[in-house]
């Protein structure tokens, strides 16, 4: 096999995988994390689903501060 294949094969991978990573990891914490309300935990998913890259990046900066938190007492 070609050397310089086998290198376009790695970069293109990593080109493909990397912006998707954000999406992958927001996806998994709203399911594995409990919301305020039903809708807001569905609002998340879709905007993590069906904004790409993006979605994924607003999430890690937003919606994760909206995960409900055990309170203490």
């Amino acid at each position: 096999m070609n050397p310089d294949l086998i290198l376009y094969i790695i970069i293109a991978v990593v080109v493909f995988f990397i912006p998707i990573l954000p999406n992958l990891w927001a996806i998994w914490h709203i399911f594995h994390n409990e919301f305020d309300t039903y809708n807001q935990k569905m609002m998340w998913l879709c905007i993590a689903v069906f904004i790409p890259v993006v979605g994924g990046i607003i999430y890690l900066f937003i919606g994760r501060k909206k995960v409900k938190r055990d309170e203490q007492v």
